[in-house]
């Protein structure tokens, strides 16, 4: 049976927010939105197809008296064939995903052994937004699985807003982290096989800002909704039970409903829709306002964010005394959604999404199914659903003139109102179902299939391991070498524990520099040497290149290209041949007349060049191949030799030695010149910052690791 044929394990990551296949909590805060559910309905969606043997969903596993025990559960079925999976990553607590970033090389490090625990190995990987990005570009990198990719928003585009809000850029920094998320959001543009949008504007509008902008790689496959679950309402609005929650708000709630659903964030833009509402006499006579802003029990008590859009909303309440006007309701379930919806239907009321930008804009396809015609936004994904659906009016989300006249026109005109109701119901079922969806996906999935070639297994020499269950790998020049004494002590010691572990070396070096720096200081012979800044990989007692390493690597791999390209760049010099070798380009740098290396690194991209790029010691610049890093390079390693991350401990004195020290490692930053490089290392459990410096460093951490006693 081909790989085009044989049944599909396909692989979706969404980290952050509460994922859970019941009840999800929609609105509970900024990362519980649209995507979770999004990611769960696409998970059973693509289950149901006919070559799909089994969909897992991978997220966060959560510890936290402050939510439901449900995310604790480690594997939460959805199907016959879909499954939510858990994985621990970090603190146990429930994190935000702006604070997630520093514990992703973790999730990665589990989620794969995970993986290679389970009977094979998933033919796709698809990560949705920016975090799970990083998370499956790292897989892909060390299996060779193809990724795909489904941003739902974007840092840029975000970031252009937030700026237009009167934001300063280094509040923005400090509250969303973007350029860390934007930098990951370009390298997996530049290393995903395919991009899944769910509007044209996405493509046209927001992936244009990245400078690997690849529209040839994108595809818009439209989300669909439950119509089982939203469909039109039948009978009155009294027998609908949520109805009467209304009554504890509203002078005459039997008036057409302007129905607005979102979180409470700042984005969704909820003031400005009470504003025009609180200003407009004749909206306030024809029509409630019910705003359905998440949960809550005290505000006092909610993030930041949350807090201080809903003090606004009580505060603009107050400002225009819309009591008896508008609903602003506590507590609602997730099951309420529909009701809250054919409530707002049988009224002949109206939706309405004011943000100031909606990636797609789920919530428009379930009013729109329940019968409600619609105003939003003409800022992203509304403009897709709106121009099929052909049941709304687009409006300028920050003109509340606008805002008024577009709810008027629908609340004043029942033939209207009918008309966009009845078109939003059949468009909706036309151009929007799970159904299509999954079909046109494995569509667009097939071809990557052909293209993948996984890592190949090597057969160990097990006589040379029998007894080895663990590793110490270090750097040479910062981090073993620099104090003589230091050096002599940590030999004796490696050469006293040699038949009970594995010793091995990560340079930057080629393996000729390496092995005559090693000889000239009386270093043991090491059993692997990783050189070249991780491009190559050698194995004692011979000295053998690992060859399933280097096809592995020469992925997209262009170094004419890469040499065309930067001998158009002032302050770059090639360095001697001695120092260049097949997967890695070595330039000298020059500050004062080179660009800074972010800006080498984008022209890169901008000629579509996908590699890794980095800078030593602020004169050194290197390029390797995308699949090709210090910290990839060990996990190959690992990953060969069949030993867990927990038991492998990498010493490393500058910047050039992050990669492999982030994750499941056991990792010391010894004392030296250039440890500062790494002072934004803070995982206290697995990265030690020695006192001693160089090699009395290395044997300080193994100490402090118990490190020859730690299971």
């Amino acid at each position: 049976m081909t790989a085009k044929k044989k049944p599909l394990y396909i692989l979706l990551i969404s980290i952050h927010g509460l994922i859970r296949g019941h009840d999800l909590e929609l609105g509970r805060d900024a990362d519980t939105g649209g995507q979770t559910k999004y990611v769960v309905d696409l998970a059973r969606a693509l289950a149901l197809q006919e070559n799909v043997e089994r969909v897992d969903l991978a997220t966060r596993l959560v510890i936290d008296a402050d939510i439901d025990e449900d995310y604790r559960t480690e594997v939460e079925p959805l199907s016959d064939r879909a499954q939510i999976i858990r994985i621990l990553a970090g603190p146990q607590g429930y994190l935000k995903k702006e604070d997630l970033w520093d514990y992703l090389d973790i999730f990665a490090d589990n989620l794969l052994q995970w993986l290679r625990q389970q009977s094979r190995l998933p033919d796709i990987l698809h990560s949705h937004y920016a975090d799970a990005g990083y998370v499956g570009m790292r897989l892909s990198h060390l299996t060779g699985i193809p990724l795909v990719h489904t941003g739902h928003s974007l840092g840029r585009d975000k970031r252009g807003r937030l700026l237009a809000m009167g934001l300063h850029g280094d509040v923005i920094e400090q509250r969303y982290h973007l350029s860390r998320r934007i930098n990951a959001e370009e390298d997996v543009l530049a290393n995903a096989e395919l991009v899944i949008t769910s509007t044209h504007n996405e493509i046209t509008g927001q992936y244009e800002l990245y400078d690997y902008y690849q529209p040839e790689r994108m595809v818009v496959i439209p989300p669909g909704t439950d119509l089982d679950q939203f469909y039109p309402p039948e009978g009155a609005m009294d027998e609908i039970a949520f109805s009467r929650e209304l009554e504890r708000f509203l002078i005459s709630p039997e008036k057409p409903i302007i129905l607005a659903l979102s979180r409470p964030d700042e984005r969704k833009n909820i003031n400005t829709l009470i504003e025009a509402y609180g200003e407009s006499d004749e909206l306030r006579t024809l029509a409630n306002l019910l705003i359905v802003a998440g949960n809550r029990t005290d505000i006092r008590e909610m993030d930041e964010g949350a807090q201080s859009v809903l003090t606004e909303i009580m505060v603009l309440i107050d400002v225009y005394d819309l009591y008896g006007f508008i609903a602003v309701p506590k507590q609602h379930k997730q099951g309420e959604v529909p009701d809250i919806y054919r409530l707002a239907a049988l009224s002949k009321g109206v939706f309405v999404n004011p943000a100031l930008t909606e990636p797609f804009g789920l919530t428009l396809l379930e009013a729109a199914a329940c019968g409600l015609p619609l105003v939003a936004t003409e800022n992203g994904g509304p403009v897709d659903i709106i121009g099929n659906c052909r049941n709304g009016i687009l409006i300028d989300p920050l003109n509340k003139q606008a805002i008024t006249e577009a709810l008027l026109s629908l609340l004043k005109a029942p033939g209207q109102w009918r008309m966009f109701s009845d078109s939003g119901l059949k468009n909706v079922r036309k151009f929007y179902s799970w159904q299509a969806h999954a079909e046109k996906y494995l569509d667009r999935i097939r071809p990557l299939l052909e293209q993948q070639a996984p890592v190949p297994k090597i057969v160990p020499n097990r006589n040379a391991s029998l007894y080895r269950n663990r590793a110490i790998f270090t750097d040479i020049d910062q981090s073993l070498l620099g104090h003589p004494e230091g050096l002599l002590e940590f030999t004796r010691y490696i050469r006293k524990k040699r038949k009970h572990v594995f010793f091995g070396i990560v340079t930057g070096r080629r393996l000729d520099s390496a092995l005559a720096v090693l000889k000239k200081n009386s270093v043991p012979t090491p059993d692997v040497l990783i050189t070249s800044l991780g491009t190559e990989i050698y194995y004692a007692p011979h000295i053998t290149a690992d060859a399933a390493w280097a096809r592995h690597i020469d992925y997209h791999w262009n170094p004419r290209v890469m040499r065309r390209i930067l001998a158009e760049v002032p302050g770059l010099d090639l360095q001697p041949k001695s120092e260049q070798s097949r997967f890695k380009i070595s330039y000298y740098y020059n500050a004062e007349l080179a660009p800074p290396v972010d800006e080498i690194t984008t022209l890169l991209r901008q000629k579509e060049q996908s590699v890794n790029t980095h800078q030593v010691f602020g004169h050194f610049f290197d390029v390797l191949p995308v699949r090709a890093s210090k910290g990839l390079a060990l996990r190959y390693f690992a990953q060969q030799w069949n030993i867990p991350l927990e038991r492998i401990l990498v010493a490393g004195g500058s910047a050039a030695d992050e990669d492999m020290m982030r994750g499941n490692t056991l990792a010391v930053v010894v004392a030296n010149q250039y440890r500062a490089e790494l002072a934004q290392l803070d995982e206290p459990e697995r990265i030690y910052f020695a006192e001693q410096p160089y090699a009395l460093g290395i044997i300080e951490a193994i100490e402090h690791y118990n490190f020859f006693n730690n299971e």
